[in-house]
């Protein structure tokens, strides 16, 4: 009967405080991921403004591309006068 109470007297002062210590910090990140999805649904209008010159994107590869091809053949070019 002894070793009943000494366990429970263990896991009061031992289990107990250490279980709510991690529930409260589980509280605190949880509290905190709230936040800052918060500010994250506050920026999100924001963001989306500056994904208007995204189809441009595709216009602006194929320039690209078109401009290294003409480059290449101008290196080609020039390999060959000199």
């Amino acid at each position: 009967m002894l070793l009943w109470w000494l366990g429970n007297l263990v896991l009061l002062v031992v289990v107990v405080p250490v279980v709510v210590k991690l529930l409260l910090d589980v509280v605190v990140a949880a509290g905190k991921s709230k936040r800052v999805a918060a500010d994250l649904a506050s920026a999100g209008p924001v963001l989306v403004r500056h994904l208007d010159a995204v189809p441009e994107l595709i216009e602006t590869q194929q320039l690209v591309h078109e401009t290294t091809a003409g480059l290449a053949r101008y290196g080609a070019a020039l390999d060959r006068i000199l």
